[in-house]
């Protein structure tokens, strides 16, 4: 796979990363502890969305190599 393909690829995942992002804010199930003027959030859903779908830009980049 070519330099500018890899980037075409790259460029369009981030494209449609950026777009969900502006629709959803928070998605269901991150954890939030507030107590008095500290507050804790751990992204968890979030983190396991944004692991499929590096692992699907990885999946397509090593096929296409």
């Amino acid at each position: 796979m070519g330099v500018s393909k890899m980037f075409i690829v790259l460029g369009i995942t981030f494209l449609v990363i950026g777009l969900v992002w502006q629709f959803i804010e928070k998605l269901p199930g991150d954890i939030v502890f507030k107590k008095g003027n500290t507050t804790f959030y751990f992204p968890i859903v979030t983190s396991i969305v944004i692991s499929i779908v590096l692992s699907l830009v990885f999946y397509f980049i090593g096929k296409f190599k």
